[in-house]
């Protein structure tokens, strides 16, 4: 485990050492290693930020928090921002140039958030593709838990007139689902309880028995930082066309960790006027899993290959299980606080589980809390596909970034697992490393069947499972790396 997050560490430092130095000439990596070392917990319980350091964080948050409400139209609250950026001790320019964006916002909003097609053409178009989630999620059951709500708010935000998710206005309350989002999604409490609900469904036994499967997690992460370094190359290659800050970025290449939640934690952090479209990006990825997956799989590897059989695994003991959330939650608190959110939430679930002393915890975490708040994630996920913020070119290459970051995520997990057969005397099935993308258990199923097509008694769905569960932390750690770097 030490492995696998010191090379997310070490990947996110180099990448951050870029991060940092926009302004300048190179690219210093040691610039990145440092922001990571000041960000840890180590260096804070010995370091505490002092009230100045304090002040600073909250001034750049209300600026922050100021031009995000600004450009999603968000007049009242964006007001309410300016206002603390002020008492926060923001300088004349900056509080100058945030009312002209407002006055700019006021009058020219409607021309700001204009899409690809005219309104009443876009809110069609966009009925439609709700009815095509709903239809997918129906017909084809592609992750029908998810898609058919975030389908219906897509149909209900883009209904004329209504303004079931419009922000509130002097004498008029904001629309229902504007609530969900900014209670549930920009709070980042749906994505916190939907990992509390996966932790308790988790089975860490595979990965406890064979942990070298963590290091697949690991590869299958490579994809996030690959889509990072596009989405920046596509704003410039393209002119500003499509325009991708390093925020912007950042919460794109996490689509390549194939995981909603994360995807969602990262964004409405990141960059909340993507998040619509970066969620349904992230969700329509992982139920395609059984669709792009296996031609990654099979032009990676032989037949030979693919029929490789694996030792069966070795029994976990219940203390193991029980040790094992709280030694990763003591290493994420020590190396990367940030990311203690979502792992946080993900180790208690699964502590509630493997300790059996809180069974109606875990069965509420684990069915009724878990379904609630799905409904609302995805009518609040739903909300975000209003016309004027997903027709348009950035949402394409959203989509475009996110299929090569999953695609890349999936071949590198199968590359590493052929590289470690290798080095290791222990053969492992190469298939297994493309279950490193944490989309559980769906991609150790596809694992599943692709090795017995190849040989009908190779049943490896408990070996994929291994860095199936890897991923799950894996993309937590990526996403409270790039947080830590940008956020």
């Amino acid at each position: 485990m030490k492995k696998f997050i010191t090379m997310g560490l070490l990947a996110a430092a180099v990448l951050g050492g870029a991060a940092q130095v926009q302004a300048e000439e190179g690219v210093s990596i040691g610039k990145g290693f440092e922001k990571i070392w000041h960000e840890t917990g180590i260096y804070r319980f010995i370091n505490p930020k002092t009230p100045e350091e304090k002040k600073a964080d909250k001034l750049a948050a209300a600026i922050k928090a100021a031009e995000a409400e600004i450009g999603a139209g968000h007049l009242e609250p964006a007001l309410k921002f300016i206002d603390m950026s002020a008492a926060l001790g923001a300088s004349e320019a900056t509080i100058s140039d945030l009312q002209a964006q407002y006055k700019d916002e006021i009058e020219h909003g409607d021309e700001h958030h204009k899409g690809l097609l005219p309104e009443g053409a876009g809110q069609l178009v966009m009925i439609l593709v709700g009815l095509g989630l709903i239809y997918l999620a129906i017909a084809k059951k592609f992750e029908p838990l998810l898609l058919l709500p975030i389908g219906f708010g897509a149909i209900l935000t883009n209904i004329p007139v209504a303004g079931i998710s419009a922000a509130a206005m002097p004498g008029q309350p904001a629309g229902f689902l504007y609530y969900f989002y900014t209670i549930g999604v920009e709070s980042g409490v749906f994505p916190l309880l939907i990992f509390m609900g996966v932790g308790a469904m988790t089975d860490f036994g595979p990965l406890l028995a064979n942990p070298k499967t963590a290091l697949l997690g690991a590869a299958a992460q490579f994809g996030i930082f690959i889509a990072l370094l596009g989405a920046s190359a596509m704003s410039y290659w393209t002119g500003g066309v499509v325009d991708f800050s390093l925020q912007d970025a950042a919460s794109i290449g996490i689509i390549g960790g194939a995981d909603g939640p994360t995807a969602i934690f990262l964004s409405s952090r990141l960059s909340p006027n993507l998040l619509g479209a970066i969620a349904v990006s992230a969700y329509s990825y992982m139920a395609l899993v059984p669709i792009i997956q296996p031609p990654i799989m099979r032009l990676l590897t032989t037949k030979e290959e693919r029929a490789i059989e694996m030792k069966q695994l070795r029994h976990v003991t219940k203390i193991e299980k029980i040790v094992f959330p709280l030694v990763v939650l003591l290493l994420c608190i020590l190396l990367l606080p940030s990311a203690t959110p979502l792992i946080g939430m993900l180790m208690l679930g699964n502590l509630m589980k493997e300790s059996m002393v809180v069974d109606r915890l875990s069965d509420t975490a684990q069915n009724s809390l878990i379904n609630i708040v799905t409904i609302m994630l995805g009518l609040a996920v739903g909300s975000k596909l209003a016309a004027d913020k997903f027709l348009n070119a950035n949402t394409l290459g959203i989509l475009a970034l996110g299929l090569a970051a999953f695609v890349i995520g999936t071949a590198s997990g199968v590359l590493l697992a052929k590289l470690m057969n290798k080095l290791s005397k222990d053969q492992i099935n190469p298939l297994i490393g493309s279950a490193g993308v944490s989309a559980v258990p769906m991609a150790a199923r596809v694992v599943n069947k692709v090795g017995l097509e190849a040989n009908p008694q190779n049943f490896l769905l408990m070996h994929a499972m291994g860095p199936n569960v890897a991923g799950v932390i894996g993309s937590a750690v990526a996403a409270g790396v790039l947080l830590a770097l940008v956020g």
